[in-house]
């Protein structure tokens, strides 16, 4: 593992960094609650609810990840004409982020994950949404905005949940736009067309994103490595960076196996969100200069911070700070 105090000097240039997301917002809504007996209907729990919480999800949790660790964020996104836009905008503003560029389409949806948990336990997730592409008109603003930010960006972060905005030509263009500027495009990926993808800085994938990226099972590190190293062979220039649980995560580019990192040791009690975490904080950490061995050690300890809490939760820099204590005095 890289010297703690090398990784503390990197934490130390995270505030301030100016980053620009775009991608698939959520609102992740819970209902806390308690479960003592089966239902006389069904076979499930009955669930007496004590309380509800809202969180940013999806690209809106990469983005208060990213303000939780010191970074300025302007976050591009779509949403309905419904009351959880304006309960995603307040979970927002909580984190310091903006709502003022997520865009209302006409008929859809607000991306809404409503989780019922009793005694620490998920019992059921129910989803509303509306996965059929934005039309043209929604992505033409969507641009129009994002070309807006995109000279005060360090970089772009791209979150992909295949909830309809990132169309081809959408993602394609932003990505253009990006390169034209010299930032980088750090992307969490979804979906069997990596295609889409090309000219991107960095696409961290989990196994499961891998493998079907690749068109390969990534079901342990073994397979991990070959359907890395194939990814990796189909997207020129692209770093590709796996993250594999239990196993750590992995470095490919052009074909080749670039870094490992273990994982850092926790319980695990929820992995909601953990991918978001870790795009957020490789971001930063190559923000801040760091190369990417000493950028996937940050990472993984934020990964580690993230699943052994419970529901979706922003990592911040003090935790991390924690993690990586500085020196004593001489």
């Amino acid at each position: 593992m890289a010297e703690a105090q090398a990784l503390r000097a990197v934490l130390e240039k995270f505030p301030g960094q100016q980053l620009l997301v775009i991608g698939d917002v959520i609102l992740d809504r819970y209902w806390w609650g308690e479960a003592s007996r089966l239902s006389p209907e069904a076979p499930v729990p009955v669930v007496r609810r004590r309380r509800s919480t809202t969180r940013p999800g999806g690209a809106a949790n990469t983005a208060a990840n990213l303000a939780a660790l010191g970074a300025r964020v302007d976050l591009v996104g779509v949403v309905g004409e419904d009351p959880e836009a304006s309960e995603l905008k307040s979970a927002l503003a909580e984190f310091g982020v903006s709502g003022d560029l997520l865009l209302p389409e006409p008929g859809r949806p607000t991306t809404t994950k409503t989780r019922i948990v009793a005694l620490h336990q998920q019992i059921v997730r129910v989803d509303e949404e509306e996965t059929a592409a934005i039309a043209d008109a929604t992505a033409a603003r969507v641009l129009a905005a994002l070309e807006e930010r995109l000279p005060h960006a360090a970089a772009i972060v791209v979150s992909d949940y295949a909830k309809g905005l990132l169309t081809p030509t959408l993602l394609g263009a932003v990505i253009a736009a990006a390169r034209a500027a010299g930032i980088p495009v750090l992307v969490d990926p979804k979906g069997t067309d990596y295609h889409r993808y090309t000219g991107a800085s960095l696409l961290k994938p989990n196994r499961l994103e891998l493998g079907i990226l690749a068109a390969l099972p990534a079901r342990d590190h073994a397979e991990t490595l070959l359907a890395g190293c194939r990814l990796s062979a189909a997207l020129p220039g692209t770093s590709v960076l796996v993250t594999e649980g239990a196993d750590g995560m992995t470095l490919f580019r052009d074909s080749q196996v670039l870094a490992h990192t273990e994982s850092a040791p926790r319980q695990v009690y929820d992995v909601t969100g953990a991918g978001d975490t870790v795009l957020a904080a490789i971001a930063m950490a190559l923000g801040a200069g760091a190369a990417y061995p000493e950028a996937m050690q940050v990472a993984t300890e934020a990964a580690a911070i993230a699943i052994s809490l419970t529901g979706t939760v922003a990592v911040t820099l003090q935790h991390l700070q924690a993690a990586f204590p500085a020196a004593p005095p001489k």
